[in-house]
């Protein structure tokens, strides 16, 4: 396609033979159909960011780093697959998204749940010192003038998050960790966590499959059937789901 061309498909929807063409172009290093296909597919971008916006990150932050999942699933997406781009992208995308928000390494809080916090500390403090003792939740509350239940929300907020192996009991010598703890009441408590996060990461059609496949044991043909596609399609789309969970559960 020559530049006009491409300048006037900025302006357009793509069908998904001309998204399949840009796919080509910008995995043989076409910088400007790689462009297109990210103006494109902001809006699916910040679709999937929606899902993520109660974890106190900047939505502009987790937008920059969907669209880093967007470039790799354009690099990545196989042009043979007879599937649309925007159902491989999807879980690409929640995939780097989540990588982020679990290699960032903490619990994200509210600046206005910070920020009372910091109140309650300096009150306490500050209550400390004329009592001579530690204040209550209720006095604190009335203080500040805020619900008990928000005292008790700030403070709760405000505590560092401890490690799965810090250490929680010391048995002759020997520590046992609240990973031990975990672990002796379901030791398949972290894989059933991490299937239902796999598969939440899904987009619908892909957990319906996996719905009707292994929760309703119906054959690819049932499947096909119903989703007015071929079974050979089911096929392919299933072995790239079970591909992409089991790949979810060894992160």
């Amino acid at each position: 396609m020559d530049v006009e061309l491409k300048q006037s498909k900025k302006q357009e929807q793509l069908s998904d033979e001309e998204v399949k063409v840009y796919i080509a172009q910008s995995q043989q290093g076409d910088q400007e159909a790689r462009n297109i296909l990210v103006e494109k597919n902001m809006r699916l971008v910040w679709s999937v960011v929606q899902r993520f916006l109660n974890r106190g990150y900047d939505p502009d932050d987790l937008f920059q780093i969907g669209c880093i999942g967007l470039l790799k699933s354009v690099d990545k997406f196989d042009l043979s697959y007879d599937v649309k781009f925007s159902t491989y992208a999807v879980p690409m995308i929640i995939g780097e998204i989540q990588r982020f928000i679990r290699d960032d390494g903490s619990v994200k809080v509210s600046r206005s749940l910070k920020e009372t916090g910091n109140k309650i500390r300096r009150k306490k403090d500050e209550l400390t010192k004329v009592l001579g003792r530690t204040p209550t939740v209720q006095e604190l509350a009335k203080e500040l003038d805020i619900s008990p239940e928000d005292v008790v929300l700030a403070q709760e907020a405000s505590k560092s998050p401890h490690s799965i192996h810090e250490t929680v009991y010391e048995n002759d010598g020997d520590p046992i960790t609240l990973l031990d703890q975990i672990a002796e009441q379901d030791t398949k408590w972290f894989d059933k966590i991490a299937l239902q996060e796999a598969i939440r990461s899904l987009d619908e059609r892909e957990r319906l499959i996996v719905y009707l496949r292994y929760y309703k044991d119906q054959t690819q043909s049932d499947v096909a059937e119903r989703l007015g596609i071929s079974q050979v399609q089911v096929s392919r789309l299933e072995k790239k789901i079970l591909s992409f969970i089991k790949d979810q559960m060894k992160e």
